[in-house]
């Protein structure tokens, strides 16, 4: 699906690129606090169940991350890009 952008600026876009960029850093690092911070608790593992749906969660809120970050990527090429002259 193509995005269309209101305006046009290569400063804004490089905004949005970094800021996609960003995103994801705080989702790497969101995992990996959660990582670090759950690992001495692993000598007793939790029921499977419970480890399933917080494994589930983890992962997809990393996924939501990722899609938000390739969205803004998406967004900040749009902005960058210029329409082609129309030639009358």
């Amino acid at each position: 699906m193509p995005v269309t952008s209101p305006f046009h600026s290569v400063f804004a876009a490089h905004l949005l690129f970094f800021a996609s960029r960003v995103s994801f850093f705080f989702g790497g690092a969101l995992f990996s606090a959660i990582f670090f911070r759950h690992l001495p608790e692993l000598d007793a593992f939790p029921p499977f169940a419970q480890a399933f749906v917080k494994s589930v969660y983890v992962a997809a809120t990393l996924f939501g991350l990722f899609c938000y970050s390739l969205e803004l990527d998406r967004f900040g090429k749009a902005v960058e890009d210029r329409p082609p002259e129309r030639s009358e």
